[in-house]
């Protein structure tokens, strides 16, 4: 498609901020106006669209899907979404680990263990660890205790900690990247640990390495969103 406009600006509205092509807003693709809900937020989209050449290329659009998707989806389904970020807490990467006498179980213990605890600190709650991949249902408590804790999030927080969450297969880790303090690489290094430690023993995959990459950039994107959406 090519470029259809010459200005873009940024405008304040009554519930936040919003991003104008020639002095007309941007509409999401449910249809809805697409206010954001701070200028920091604002000034990203607007920058994705002021750097667009005389093509667009949508994969230059790094926010832009995102804060439809909160406002589309989070925003009219948000039960749901929450649904599905409490489903990862049912079945976090870092509760299933190797067996005891393995070594992948010490790194396991070493670069997971310090994420659980803090999350168990931070929250007031208990994860179930279990060696193997037969699944065991967390608590509860647990459950309810997080549930909340999500609930008090903002569309486009929980936006941003889906993708993240959804791509580390962890909601310990998506709730360690929502601070702003975040080792990034850490996280996903932790995310990945298994698929890391096979590399290691077995050599690395070109095709792997490349599907790794993406997914990187996109929690990366995700975090970056988490970041916008504070303020």
């Amino acid at each position: 498609m090519k470029r259809f406009y010459r200005d873009v600006s940024v405008e304040p509205r009554e519930h936040g901020f919003g991003v104008l092509l020639d002095g007309r807003p941007i509409k999401t693709a449910a249809g809805s106006p697409q206010t954001v809900p701070n200028r920091a937020m604002a000034d990203a989209l607007a920058a994705e669209w002021a750097a667009q050449g005389e093509e667009l290329d949508l994969a230059k659009f790094r926010f832009r899907d995102l804060a439809d998707y909160a406002i589309d989806i989070v925003g009219r389904e948000r039960g749901t979404t929450l649904d599905k970020l409490l489903g990862f807490a049912e079945t976090d990467t870092l509760c299933y680990r190797a067996d005891p006498e393995q070594a992948l179980y010490r790194r396991q213990l070493e670069m997971w263990e310090p994420l659980l605890t803090a999350l168990e600190d931070a929250e007031n709650v208990q994860l179930a660890r279990v060696s193997g991949i037969i699944h065991r249902a967390q608590p509860a408590e647990t459950l309810t205790v997080l549930r909340t804790r999500l609930a008090a999030l903002d569309d486009f927080t929980v936006a941003g900690l889906l993708t993240c969450t959804s791509l580390a297969a962890s909601l310990c880790i998506g709730l360690a990247a929502l601070r702003p303090d975040a080792d990034l690489d850490a996280l996903w290094d932790a995310a990945n640990l298994e698929e890391l430690w096979q590399a290691g023993l077995w050599g690395k995959d070109a095709e792997a390495e490349a599907r790794l990459a993406q997914r990187s950039a996109e929690f990366r994107r995700g975090a970056e969103f988490l970041r916008l959406a504070a303020g």
